[in-house]
């Protein structure tokens, strides 16, 4: 028998206490995330501690993201009364919140949740919407409704804090294990202080639908930098016309005052696809390829414990409108034992929270991973199917294998295509594991002439100074100042 119970504020931790043999292994285990605990013998019995906070790819000890976790002693999960008491302890830290019910340990965002549900959601969202005080001169930053502190919106921040570090920098974030940049203040979605963020910062940076009720303050503006160029068909292009559909894009786009593309044909599209009309856009190239002209390969690799000599074959599949969770048409393992290299395997950001890490040998699940140029520095050749990663990676003039077995189902049911990727793809499509394999074999990168032709029309720009050039229009309008 054992019990369960909590302690610790400023780094929590979950206790097991028990009686009998002294478990060798005990650890908790997310989808996505995990601890082990150190446990202790003395008289009569031993006690297990196990943080709820780790360091993840080398970052800083922080909480373990939310959701349902279990408790796994020597391989075996623990659940019932029968094997560990304690149902309805509870911990509250300005950190996070555990609990235990008797079979699953729960851990959710720092939030009071009387303040996320029924009243006290309308009245933070009244209170919100009838604030009329004076702006700060901060940005409200949020990427991928805060499950990460990414893409765009992290490259603006680091050139806005070099450029301009008198400016207050809030990220939004769903918990406090998203790790934000050094000098960032972390607001968690739906506190009292994101609404206030959200409310006093005279400019958001966002990477994609802004959430929630959103007011604009006089004098307040909203960059959206989108996250990718669009293979696939966006919005009011979308296969099949939905009223509904097509209302919320008009009220969304109306929410922007600048789109952020990074090639003519981007903005092209992005501009019809949303009835983004009257309002500018900016093409300069995506901040987020920045690093990919001066990061450091090694310190990316070593992040992910990858010696630098290993081949590293880089999978970013794109999310389907028809699952919740990453493609399955790869035994990754295998394509690992086959081609001697170490899979780094990048789920789309909608597949972070539904979805489980992949695991087998000499594979790496990095869907969590915060960086994704770092996953593209750190690679030697991408594996995708339709995800916008294929307009990035070309920066680094390595191959891209085109791995797509379900083309005719996503192209003429799914999504729709806003061209011919047969045509103008920079590198093999294949259709099965036997064929992705052979042409990473062969060294089969496809025609150099066709590469070039696609970097010039999608990389005109992303040039190493994306960032910069945008905080500079930010900064020469008076988004924010300086000081």
């Amino acid at each position: 028998m054992m019990r369960i119970g909590f302690g610790g504020e400023e780094l929590p931790v979950m206790t097991v206490t028990g009686t009998g043999d002294v478990p060798a292994r005990i650890e908790i285990v997310g989808p996505r995330a995990g601890a082990r605990g150190e446990v202790t013998a003395g008289d009569g019995g031993w006690t297990a501690r196990l943080p709820l906070h780790a360091a993840r790819w080398g970052g800083p000890e922080l909480p373990l993201p939310s959701g349902s976790y279990a408790l796994v002693v020597d391989g075996v999960p623990a659940q019932g009364e029968d094997q560990a008491d304690g149902a309805g302890a509870e911990l509250r830290t300005p950190l996070l919140r555990a609990s235990w019910d008797g079979a699953r340990l729960a851990i959710a965002p720092p939030v009071d949740p009387a303040l996320d549900s029924g009243e006290g959601r309308r009245a933070l969202e009244q209170r919100y919407a009838a604030h009329r005080g004076p702006l700060e001169n901060a940005v409200f930053f949020e990427s991928f409704y805060g499950r990460s502190a990414s893409d765009n919106p992290r490259a603006i921040d680091r050139e806005l804090a070099r450029a301009a570090p008198g400016v207050t920098r809030y990220w939004s974030v769903v918990d406090l294990s998203v790790a934000v940049p050094e000098g960032a203040i972390a607001v968690v979605d739906g506190s009292p202080e994101w609404w206030r963020a959200r409310a006093v910062a005279r400019l958001l940076v966002v990477n994609d639908w802004l959430r929630r009720p959103f007011v604009r303050k006089p004098g307040q503006a909203v960059l959206q930098t989108w996250h990718g160029t669009p293979l696939k068909r966006l919005a009011l292009h979308r296969p099949g016309f939905d009223p509904r559909r097509a209302l919320a894009v008009f009220r969304e786009s109306r929410r922007w005052d600048i789109l952020l593309a990074q090639n003519p044909y981007s903005a092209r599209v992005l501009r019809a696809a949303y009835a983004f009309r009257r309002k500018p856009v900016w093409v300069e190239g995506y901040p987020r390829t920045d690093d990919l002209h001066s990061g450091d390969r090694d310190a990316a690799r070593a992040a992910l414990g990858i010696e630098a000599n290993e081949k590293v074959l880089l999978y970013a599949p794109t999310w389907r409108d028809d699952r919740q969770t990453i493609v399955d048409f790869l035994d990754l393992p295998a394509l690992a034992a086959s081609t001697g290299a170490v899979v780094l395997v990048r789920g789309h950001s909608r597949t972070l929270a539904p979805g489980t890490d992949e695991r087998g040998a000499r594979v790496i699940d990095v869907t969590s991973h915060p960086d994704l140029a770092a996953l593209q520095l750190a690679s030697d050749a991408l594996i995708t199917d339709y995800s916008s990663v294929m307009f990035d990676y070309p920066v680094t003039g390595r191959p891209i294998y085109f791995f797509v077995p379900d083309l005719e189902h996503y192209r003429g049911k799914l999504r729709g295509f806003y061209f011919d990727l047969a045509e103008w793809a920079p590198g093999p499509i294949v259709r099965t594991q036997d064929d992705l394999v052979r042409a990473i074999a062969a060294d089969e990168a496809g025609d150099p002439e066709r590469y070039e032709r696609w970097r010039a029309r999608f990389n005109p720009r992303d040039d190493g100074s994306a960032a910069e050039r945008v905080v500079a229009r930010i900064l020469d309008q008076g988004l924010v100042s300086r000081d």
